[in-house]
């Protein structure tokens, strides 16, 4: 088993700290929070060992989870890497793209493992369709929360909308060709709403809505390819397939048939795949365990989770033009 030690136990680190504990995968030795009345209580209420120094908790460890706010997960990684600790680290990957690039290298030098923490990409329905989204040619997306002052402190595209453009960087497989994008802020100092137009260089296009000021809650995707419609709900964790293929020469009864103005009749049908439950942090946390006892490359690589932040700050430049 890795002996594994979490960097921070706020709301998520003590998300973390649960599903560590109970993992076949790792060995819990204990966590390191700056705040020390915190500290205290999260080791006095669920009995974890607490370190007094990040130092001390990474020379204890194989693997160091960071789950820290973002201005301080370069210095973390940094640390840990350079200890010769394999890093998983929360999304988005650090603070700016310099220290993203900083930490692939250093992950390199050292010869470690990372993956950062994009959860949507063990999401059961997204799993469940990921092998169906083949060459889509639109896609739309709408992450909508209700507001929580937790966050705020950075745009929504790096809150919120970073999950549906790492989605969607792992399913085109083109380089970006150019970016469009508005944001207003409502309530915050940085934009609350924000609108973003992906263009790729294989044609694919790529529109994405996210904000943190909704009346309710919605997470939901919608993969356009040729003769394929894919729609993902991210929240409630359901998904639809509809599919096009030449109609028969005698359609069934219950047949949907559809016929354009030159005569070519296409037949729709649905296919449901099928989703299995899962918590998708802990999957996320245990497919790196898998990476590292194995040798092989997470499913979201350092490099994944630096790509992602480059496209949200792009979005983010337009916000000032």
């Amino acid at each position: 088993m890795l002996k594994v030690g979490v960097l921070g136990a706020g709301h998520l680190g003590k998300i973390h700290l649960r599903l560590l504990n109970q993992s076949d995968k790792y060995e819990l030795v204990g966590f390191f929070d700056p705040n020390s009345d915190n500290a205290d209580k999260v080791s006095k209420e669920f009995g974890y060992t607490k370190f007094n120094t990040i130092t001390e908790l990474i020379n204890a460890v194989d693997v160091v989870d960071i789950v820290t706010p973002t201005l301080s997960h370069f210095d973390c990684a940094k640390e840990a890497i350079s200890a010769g600790k394999h890093i998983f680290i929360e999304k988005p990957i650090a603070n700016t793209i310099e220290e993203a690039d900083e930490i692939i290298a250093l992950a390199n030098q050292y010869n470690v493992k990372g993956q950062v923490g994009h959860v949507e990409r063990f999401n059961p329905a997204f799993i469940a369709t990921r092998s169906k989204i083949e060459t889509p040619m639109f896609i739309e997306t709408h992450r909508l929360a209700e507001f929580n002052p937790r966050g705020t402190d950075v745009p929504v595209v790096l809150d919120l909308m970073i999950h549906d453009i790492d989605v969607i960087l792992s399913v085109v497989k083109s380089p970006v060709k150019a970016i469009s994008a508005s944001g207003v802020s409502v309530i915050s100092e940085t934009p609350d709403i924000a609108n973003a137009r992906i263009e790729f260089e294989n044609g694919c296009v790529a529109n994405l809505t996210a904000s943190r000021i909704s009346l309710k809650n919605m997470r939901k995707s919608r993969f356009f390819q040729r003769d394929a419609y894919i729609s993902v709900d991210f929240l409630d964790k359901t998904c639809e397939v509809v599919k096009m293929k030449d109609a028969p020469e005698t359609p069934g009864d219950f047949d949907i048939i559809l016929q354009n103005a030159e005569g070519l009749k296409k037949q729709i049908y649905f296919e449901n795949p099928e989703i299995e439950a899962n918590n998708a942090i802990l999957d996320e946390l245990e497919t790196f365990a898998d990476a590292i006892n194995n040798g092989t490359e997470p499913v979201v690589t350092l490099k994944d989770g630096t790509e992602a932040l480059r496209v949200a700050y792009k979005i983010i430049e337009c916000f000032n033009k």
